[in-house]
């Protein structure tokens, strides 16, 4: 498999750095978990960023700071399990390891909601800042035309989309942000199944989308 949308490096950082969207990151996982060479770029970041803490000096701790760290642990909530990613099944299931460990399982484990046209969703439990959902469409099914209030990223786990010239199948991404309106059409041969994150709702061109959109949380 030829991955040739790979999400970009200043993404991997943040991601890296633990400082993306729980949404954004389960992008990131299931994609890196698809692409060799967006693991390998990843590797690099945390090496490097990893190199620079050690040569990063201590600050001398302050009277009563570990005592004051110990009761913001017991009073907040429990840490959250970091997203991992895998490369030794991205041949054996439709879905990478990430999503399935969020959904326990595989694709027969997802909890569709039909939105129209043969389209379907299932929307993914993760923190406020970002959505993610998975994305059911049938082959050669146009998306309506909409542009974007935030930043949106989906990667493609089966079959593939087609956007304008370009062209994104299994475990491409695209990166789409307020500058970018589209159409997306799932391209023939296979239905097509995306995850999709986004930190604001999309702004749909036509009337029916932005009627149904406050029901399909989109």
């Amino acid at each position: 498999m030829s991955v040739r949308h790979r999400i970009p490096d200043e993404i991997l950082a943040e991601y890296a750095a633990g400082d993306l969207a729980e949404a954004f990151g389960l992008v990131v996982a299931s994609h890196v978990s698809l692409c060799t060479e967006s693991r390998e770029r990843l590797e690099e970041i945390e090496a490097v960023g990893g190199a620079i803490l050690e040569d990063v000096e201590a600050e001398p701790m302050g009277a009563g700071s570990l005592e004051a760290t110990l009761a913001k642990i017991a009073d907040g909530p429990p840490p959250e399990a970091p997203l991992t990613f895998s490369s030794t099944d991205a041949g054996t299931y439709i879905l990478p390891k990430p999503i399935r460990d969020y959904i326990g399982g595989d694709v027969e484990s997802v909890k569709w909601r039909s939105v129209g046209m043969g389209v379907k969703q299932a929307i993914l439990p993760t923190s406020p800042e970002a959505t993610a959902r998975l994305l059911y469409i049938p082959a050669g099914c146009e998306m309506p035309d909409h542009g974007h209030r935030g930043m949106e990223m989906t990667v493609v786990l089966q079959g593939a989309f087609l956007d304008g010239e370009d062209r994104f199948g299994r475990g491409d991404v695209e990166v789409a942000d307020e500058d970018l309106a589209h159409m997306p059409v799932a391209d023939v041969g296979e239905d097509c199944i995306c995850l999709a994150a986004a930190d604001a709702p999309l702004r749909f061109s036509g009337l029916l989308p932005r009627l149904f959109q406050p029901f399909l949380k989109i």
